[in-house]
């Protein structure tokens, strides 16, 4: 079975000479393979298509993918939007008690499948030249689980609650404060238990405006709880959460599971492992189509997507395996140290931040750790010259490129236009090409306008700028967030790589431990009392950094005996109380 993609965002014919239709053989020949439709806009014939690719390759925006599929799909298409446009093949199935993940890249149709099951969207079964209707829904499923589910969200039977993704698009479509909002959506009389859960006491009283991404995550876990529902469904509750927020967030979830059904999507593999009991992985190609496999247990889930390929339908969704390799302790002997300073401080109206003193040595990659608002923000930019701090001083300035948290896209322009501004010839040097600019997947962006930019492919763009200036010191906030599983690995690869061949350092703030684990040669701690103080120490070597980490937090990893993947430790459990008598909070063995 074959399918022909057009990406509309990147097709752009007032730009180009219609390459496809002119290097299309069969056009050539007199079919009508590939014509302009009614938008100005090539259309391809899938029936008429031999898959040459000759067009794909032609494009000169990479606007077409011509894919082959395997026969058995073509009876399972779910949604299609549009001729050309993106296919979803099978769906996953609520099972009550259990907490259901969704684990897959971006851009292949995890949201649509929610949205889907939630009756947001009606799917048209493959169909989209006809309306579609129940009654096809119903007869397509007749005789499958799914069947009843359906059934009662065509007579309304059933009630959802769903927790988006962009959780900072929330003051756009809701004012007020966190605390009258959550009082409009309980229904379930659990106002209190969430609030306790969440740790939202102490923000009740803000306006949803002034809220960070975390306590906007938080209180949109919050409403979507204590709503009164049969199905709840979470599009990545963990972004811009700390870990221990994570941990009482996934707890929180799981709770819902004893008698409701609840899917979760998740890109943080340890939280989707501590939160999940099965997982559907999804494969595909990103804005082309999406398949969802069959359910398997969590730990096996995970590490089938650590390898990337699932064997019982013969199909390799990556071309390298990612593996969590041990590490031996860096040697600091003859390395140069690049950063000194002495203890420094600084203090706002309502909160202080001490620095103990350190330093950072070249090629090195430092993990920063600890949870929100306790001033790794703060630390970053007084690193960057950005804040003086109260006390102290920085004996001698580096040149610094950094990437903030928040990302603002107020350049007007494209991509490419984005990069040519900022970084110049810079992007054309070879070893940037090849350990940043091609991971990343940059290549494929290069002409949208960088305002209409998804979170993820802003993310993408925004660690392209950062480590694409000359510095000697690159400091990366959250680059995370937003990026799919695969792509956090990615990044995190290539930025070790990087720092490893031109003899640069870098400060990374994450809160993903299986990217920390990936990029950080050491480890910087950071603890106090959210919002009113803070501490920094270290740099540590990694084992003691981790181990001081988690002990603050309270919970213990251990390493997957497959994948060596981290894996954290029921609390209480026989692991989990060993490893706390040794100290060992970050099991290396």
């Amino acid at each position: 079975m074959r399918i022909a993609i057009l990406i509309r965002d990147r097709c752009q014919p007032k730009r180009c000479n219609m390459e496809c239709i002119k290097f299309c053989p069969r056009v050539r020949m007199g079919d009508q393979t590939i014509v302009v439709g009614d938008r100005g806009k090539p259309v391809i014939s899938e029936p008429l298509c031999v898959g040459c690719g000759i067009c794909v390759h032609k494009c000169p925006f990479a606007a077409i993918k011509i894919i082959g599929l395997p026969e058995e799909l073509e009876g399972e298409i779910i949604h299609q939007y549009g001729e050309n446009g993106f296919r979803l093949y099978r769906l996953p199935t609520p099972i009550q008690g259990q907490v259901l993940g969704i684990l897959g890249p971006n851009g292949i149709g995890k949201t649509t499948a929610l949205s889907i099951l939630s009756g947001e969207i009606l799917p048209n079964l493959g169909d989209f030249k006809n309306e579609p209707s129940w009654e096809k829904v119903l007869a397509h499923f007749a005789g499958t689980e799914l069947h009843d589910h359906f059934q009662l969200l065509s007579k309304k039977g059933i009630k959802t609650s769903v927790k988006p993704q962009y959780v900072d698009k929330i003051p756009t479509v809701a004012k007020g404060k966190v605390g009258e909002l959550l009082k409009k959506t309980d229904h379930s009389g659990r106002l209190d238990e969430a609030v306790a859960a969440l740790e939202l006491s102490g923000i009740l009283r803000h306006d949803l405006k002034k809220l960070s991404g975390g306590e906007l995550q938080r209180t949109a876990i919050a409403a979507t709880i204590l709503k009164d529902a049969e199905l709840y469904l979470f599009d990545e509750p963990s972004s811009y959460l700390d870990i221990y927020q994570r941990l009482r967030t996934a707890t929180a979830i799981k709770k819902l599971a004893h008698d409701r059904n609840v899917i979760v999507v998740e890109h943080d593999l340890a939280i989707l492992d501590f939160l999940a009991d099965n997982v559907h992985l999804m494969y595909g190609s990103e804005a082309a189509f999406g398949v969802i496999s069959h359910p398997r247990p969590v730990r096996t889930a995970i590490n089938v997507y650590l390898d990337g390929y699932l064997k019982e339908e013969n199909m390799r969704f990556r071309e390298t395996r990612i593996s969590f390799e041990p590490k031996a302790p860096r040697s600091t002997v003859g390395t140069p140290v690049l950063l000194e300073y002495g203890a420094l401080s600084k203090r706002f109206a309502t909160f202080s931040l001490k620095i103990d003193a350190g330093q950072i040595r070249s090629s090195e990659v430092v993990g920063i750790v600890g949870p929100n608002a306790t001033g790794k923000t703060t630390y970053v930019r007084i690193l960057a010259g950005e804040i003086e701090p109260s006390k102290g001083e920085i004996a001698a300035r580096v040149k610094v490129s950094y990437k903030p948290q928040y990302i603002k896209p107020d350049f007007e322009g494209t991509v490419q236009d984005a990069l040519f501004t900022f970084l110049g010839n810079r992007s054309s040097d070879p070893t940037f090409n090849a350990e940043i600019f091609g991971p990343l997947d940059i290549r494929n962006l290069a002409n949208k306008e960088l305002k209409t930019l998804s979170g993820g492919e802003l993310q993408r763009v925004a660690i392209a700028l950062c480590f694409g200036r000359e510095a000697d010191l690159y400091l990366v906030d959250e680059p995370s967030a937003y990026l799919d599983s695969n792509q956090r690995m990615e990044v995190a690869r290539a930025i070790r790589r990087y720092m490893e061949k031109i003899g640069r350092s870098a400060l990374i703030v994450d809160h993903d431990v299986y990217f920390i684990d990936l990029v950080a040669d050491s480890i910087m701690n950071f603890e106090g009392e959210p919002s009113v103080k803070g501490e920094c120490h270290g740099p540590f070597p990694m084992r003691e950094g981790m181990n001081r980490f988690l002990k603050s937090v309270g919970i213990t990893f251990r390493r997957d005996m497959d994948s060596r993947r981290p894996r954290i430790n029921n609390e209480g459990s026989r692991l989990d109380r060993e490893q706390k008598s040794s100290g060992e909070y970050y099991y290396e063995g």
